[in-house]
């Protein structure tokens, strides 16, 4: 079984624009509280993966390449609009963030990541990174697609 040990924060500044960078398509073939089944086109490359429950920052995770051509026929069965990101990988201390910035109506959001060997595994965090939202579920993409950022009361109020 595979685990990932993934960690999230938001992002401020531009420092993290240096990396390089990736178009995202990806869409929720199922998105209940157990599992969520993913498909997700990244640049050149077609995905379908398979989430468990997060227990903390830990969850299972089963990742499959495919080819592109089945990925864009999965995406016409996915439910709820589609999330569309650019991912940037950034190299930081030894270790390698990706930061999404998202676009369409999660325009504005931008969210660090960093996968963990173990839960307990220090890091240095780069000057960009800011406020853990490992724990939020309204950050995970499987929300996102069906409560987009745009929409979130709190942020029409500030």
């Amino acid at each position: 079984m595979g685990t990932e040990i993934e960690r999230k924060f938001l992002v401020n500044g531009d420092e993290w624009r240096k990396g390089q960078s990736t178009p995202f398509r990806q869409g929720y073939l199922n998105r209940d509280k157990a599992r969520t089944v993913r498909v997700r086109i990244a640049g050149e490359q077609a995905f379908l993966t398979i989430k468990g429950v997060s227990v903390g920052a830990a969850r299972a995770e089963f990742e499959y390449e495919i080819p592109v051509a089945d990925a864009e026929q999965l995406l016409l069965l996915c439910d709820g609009p589609l999330i569309e990101k650019t991912r940037y990988i950034v190299p930081h201390a030894g270790m390698i963030w990706e930061v999404d910035e998202f676009h369409g109506a999660n325009s504005g959001l931008v969210v660090a990541e960093l996968e963990l060997q173990s839960e307990n595994q220090q890091f240095d965090k780069p000057a960009w990174v800011d406020l853990e939202v490992t724990e939020d579920n309204r950050y995970y993409n499987s929300s996102l697609a069906v409560h987009p950022y745009s929409a979130w009361v709190e942020r029409k109020n500030k």
